[in-house]
């Protein structure tokens, strides 16, 4: 009985030990948020061990927040990091800058090198004295006599792995990487040969790293006849601080444009990728084709300077431009055919203050029959009618009080907000079909084919019906709530937009989101469970790739990782959304209630389709969850869209 109860009480110390441990796993801190970087640039961002993912740690902040930067904007191509960053705003891209900066960390012994003694003789020759003769400086000029980078924002090149250095060498001159101008790096590199670039690379990776390889505070004088090198990143370092006075906030009509334009999101679908904002060429991807987003600066050529408040009233209320051509329903006049004249006209007043670009619009590519006036044309006869300024009255089960609320929500979410022309359906044509307030109203597959914006009058989708007011605002002003989180595009949608909805607002879509009529609850289909194997093998990934984060039980952290029992995401069909979120990773969006939100890293790099399929099969039927298994096909079909 003794040796029994040495044993029971061994055990027992084990499991207390093991559940201490557990519980003091999470911290509330800027390391616990940046596991979705370390995950692929290694424990505290020493690097990743495949030497494709470069360290982090002890970089300078100005250097790695640049990266940041240039990344989101596409001036530095990776798309996952893209999706990364897409959510996160410019403070806390600085943030995280600040602490990989601040980590303190050894650096490993270099590799041994197999390049041989002439080319590593060409590479020191390169790096510490540069070619006169092609105009190529030496390295240590900008990096630094030690060549560990010099402070504000000119990065270490030692301890990098050669692979590493020459992709990013390939990437200077390929335009895959650019900075800020002028691009002094580009310049250099594309002046390197292919063999140069190598034995540059297998030289720096060959050398060890200083005992103190902290940044230098400033360069080495350039030596005689040599110019000095200037380079824009170097300047581009700090974190950006609110603007002052704004031209529209000196005009109340601008001043309140500027409030619908954000409650619109309309620079997101109208400025490119690292353009400038409002100068239209983001392509939106339709069924029948791309359709490119016009200049609507006040440019007088290539925007709307030429334009009057008539014409631009015209533009959203019948869906005609200047000249009265008939404007493709991308444009969403579907919906902003809701709008007054006098939010048309603050709008227009908003918009004649933003900085003229004389960016040419790009030509859209529809497939044809889609592409013809006729076909236009037809279309519009069928299934757009221009808007009445009848105003509707609140259903009977709005109780009198909240009846002005109702009316106020039901017009930004048609009109300002267009929120059904995501999460309404759309028949095989591409029109809104049913009406909102109707039962019948559902979700759609976004025009990108990939994410899924659930019907706001389904239990199982993006019901509102049993939350209380102040959930459903704390979702709109900060994207994320006791029952869900913003991710995917719903996240870029509160970034840029419903993030900045005055309290007033933001009660008044609530009261009308939760007053919609619901469908009546269906219960997720049962059928389709995986194998023992797999639930078995699902469980063991569970374990060792999700319970840290989400709980041993799917229970989640509040304020952190939602739960994943009973989730909404988890349960749809289709399961769209819960592939997507799980191969890109992502944060929520940075809001100023919830300035530094945590965040998942991308499995789409950690785990193979099998896996994915068994631990994602194993959450939907574990902890109550009753939804289908998914298999190796249902993965595969996104993870094409999101190759790295």
């Amino acid at each position: 009985m003794g040796f029994i109860r040495l044993i029971l009480l061994l055990w027992l110390a084990l499991a207390l030990n093991t559940l201490a441990l557990s519980a003091t796993h999470f911290e509330d801190n800027m390391a616990q948020r940046a596991l979705a970087c370390t995950a692929c640039h290694g424990a505290q961002g020493q690097a990743g061990p495949d030497g494709y993912y470069p360290r982090l740690a002890g970089k300078p902040a100005g250097y790695l927040y640049n990266q940041l930067i240039h990344i989101r904007s596409g001036r530095r191509h990776y798309p996952l990091m893209q999706g990364l960053l897409d959510t996160l705003d410019d403070d806390y891209l600085h943030a995280l800058a600040g602490y990989f900066s601040a980590l303190a960390l050894p650096y490993p012994p270099p590799a041994k090198s197999t390049a041989t003694p002439r080319e590593l003789e060409r590479g020191r020759q390169l790096v510490l004295q540069g070619d006169k003769a092609q105009g190529v400086p030496a390295c240590t000029q900008c990096h630094g006599l030690q060549l560990t980078g010099v402070n504000p924002a000119t990065p270490g090149l030692l301890g990098l792995p050669a692979d590493y250095l020459v992709a990013q060498l390939g990437g200077w001159q390929t335009g895959q990487r650019h900075a800020a101008e002028p691009d002094c790096m580009a310049q250099v590199a594309k002046r390197l040969s292919p063999g140069d670039a190598s034995a540059i690379a297998r030289w720096l990776a060959a050398q060890a790293v200083p005992a103190h390889a902290q940044a230098a505070d400033r360069r080495p004088p350039a030596p005689p006849a040599t110019p000095e090198m200037r380079c824009g990143s170097d300047t581009a370092a700090d974190a950006p601080t609110p603007a002052t006075l704004r031209p529209q906030d000196a005009d109340p009509l601008a001043a309140r444009g500027a409030y619908l334009a954000r409650l619109g999101n309309c620079a997101l679908c109208h400025t490119q990728r690292g353009g400038m904002a409002y100068a239209g060429g983001r392509a939106i991807d339709t069924p029948f084709g791309a359709v490119f987003s016009t200049n609507i600066t006040p440019d007088p050529v290539q925007g709307i300077g030429k334009w009057t408040a008539d014409d631009f009233w015209r533009a959203l209320h019948l869906g005609l431009s200047k000249d009265g051509h008939a404007l493709y329903p991308a444009f969403p006049y579907t919906s902003y055919t809701h709008l007054t004249r006098g939010d048309a006209d603050a709008l227009f007043a908003f918009l004649k203050t933003v900085p003229p670009a004389a960016q040419h619009n790009t030509s859209h590519a529809l497939r044809w029959p889609f592409n013809t006036a006729l076909a236009l044309r037809g279309w519009r006869a069928l299934f757009f009618k221009p808007a009445d300024s009848a105003a509707p009255t609140a259903p009977a089960h709005v109780v009198p009080a909240d009846s002005a609320d109702w009316q106020r929500g039901r017009y930004l979410v048609r009109g300002p907000g267009h929120c059904l022309e995501c999460h309404g359906a759309r028949n095989a044509l591409g029109a809104l079909s049913g009406a909102p307030e109707a039962p019948g109203t559902g979700g759609s597959v976004l025009s990108d084919g990939q994410w899924f914006a659930p019907s706001f009058s389904e239990p199982g989708g993006a019901s509102v019906a049993d939350w209380t007011l102040a959930d459903i605002t704390t979702l709109l002003q900060t994207g994320s709530s006791r029952q869900a989180q913003a991710s995917g595009p719903m996240a870029e949608v509160v970034l840029h937009g419903t993030q900045y909805l005055n309290d007033a607002d933001a009660r008044a879509m609530a009261v009308y989101l939760k007053a919609l009529p619901q469908r009546v609850a269906v219960a997720n289909a049962t059928g389709g469970r995986a194998s023992s194997t797999v639930l078995a093998q699902g469980a063991r990934l569970y374990t060792t790739q999700c319970a840290d984060c989400h709980g041993e039980q799917g229970q989640g952290r509040a304020g952190a990782y939602p739960a994943l029992a009973g989730n909404r995401t988890v349960l749809q069909v289709p399961p769209n959304n819960l592939i997507n979120s799980v191969l890109a990773g992502g944060f929520a969006p940075a809001t100023k209630g919830q300035p530094h939100p945590f965040g998942m890293p991308p499995f789409a790099l950690r785990l193979s389709d099998a896996e994915l399929a068994a631990v994602l099969s194993h959450i939907r039927s574990s902890w109550g969850n009753q939804a289908p298994a998914l298999s190796e096909f249902d993965i595969n079909k996104f993870r094409r869209t999101r190759a790295p």
